[in-house]
């Protein structure tokens, strides 16, 4: 009987070796047909990028063979090519807000559409559907050399715009995509002098709350109210002040935050009744 095991076991083994060797020949990393690919540019204070599979031509006729005309195109392989912007942008002069969106073409002899997409999760041409575009443009063919693999690049890069390219075989399409810069600027410099109470703000109220120089600390808070004058940094002199033995100055400051603070939810929600009840306790 223990003779008739160790066959068995044997056999067992033996039979399985072919099947380990076979799982370890489909695990081996080997080239794929359609490589992963991804390009990114920063034009002005916008990142964009494309992330797609790049399929290669090998020999075959790619226009009107292997993508038929007229058809939607997942513009690739394996899952759709993706386009995302970290900004609102402008595609082909269509208004898109900042976000990630399935890229589709329908190529055509003398014209593509490029679209964008909402629906991220389509497995090549499957699953497209045109309810779900949002931005759809012409875009015209360019005679190129041969090129072997398809490729996105970004072209002639300003801080306004650029050109998202597709080249592949002997054809290259071009969409120009376009942000406002300048208004970006503009929002970034307004929210920068709105903010610009703050640094001297938040100095203030590190010393008021570390027994730290209250000389220093009221000088810090007084250049923050006048940049800008907030029941923040109002509250803040008033608790100084008062730390410094000036009620009289610490209520007129409390009192000036509780005018500034109407119609601020965090002063009404959170911080009206404490400012008041330190103003009753003060004037006492």
């Amino acid at each position: 009987m223990r003779t008739n095991l160790v066959g068995l076991t044997f056999c067992l083994c033996t039979l399985a070796l072919p099947l380990t060797r076979e799982v370890a020949a489909q695990s081996a990393e080997l080239p794929q047909a359609s490589p992963h690919a991804r390009v990114e540019q920063r034009v002005g204070l916008t990142d964009f990028s494309v992330d797609y599979s790049s399929p290669a031509v090998k020999g075959r006729t790619v226009w009107g063979g292997l993508v038929p005309y007229d058809k939607p195109w997942r513009t690739g392989a394996n899952a759709a090519t993706k386009l995302t912007s970290s900004q609102d942008f402008n595609f082909g002069g269509k208004k898109v807000p900042a976000g990630t969106y399935a890229l589709y073409t329908v190529p055509g002899k003398a014209s593509w559409s490029v679209v964008l997409n909402s629906s991220l999760d389509a497995w090549g041409n499957d699953g497209y559907d045109t309810k779900k575009d949002i931005a759809r443009i012409s875009a015209k063919p360019e005679a190129i050399d041969n090129h072997e693999r398809m490729t996105f690049a970004f072209d002639d890069t300003t801080d306004d715009g650029t050109q998202l390219s597709l080249s592949w075989e002997k054809v290259r399409v071009r969409v120009p995509l376009t942000v406002d810069t300048k208004g970006q600027v503009k929002q970034n410099i307004e929210k920068s002098v709105a903010d610009a109470w703050r640094p001297h703000f938040t100095a203030a109220r590190y010393l008021l709350d570390n027994n730290g120089d209250l000389d220093q600390a009221l000088g810090y808070i007084d250049q923050s109210i006048a940049i800008k004058a907030t029941w923040w940094n109002q509250w803040v002199r008033a608790q100084i002040l008062n730390k410094k033995g000036k009620k009289a100055d610490a209520v007129a400051s409390a009192e000036k935050a509780v005018q500034l603070g109407k119609g601020d939810r965090a002063f009404e929600g959170f911080f009206k009744a404490d400012v008041t009840k330190a103003v009753a306790e003060w004037k006492k």
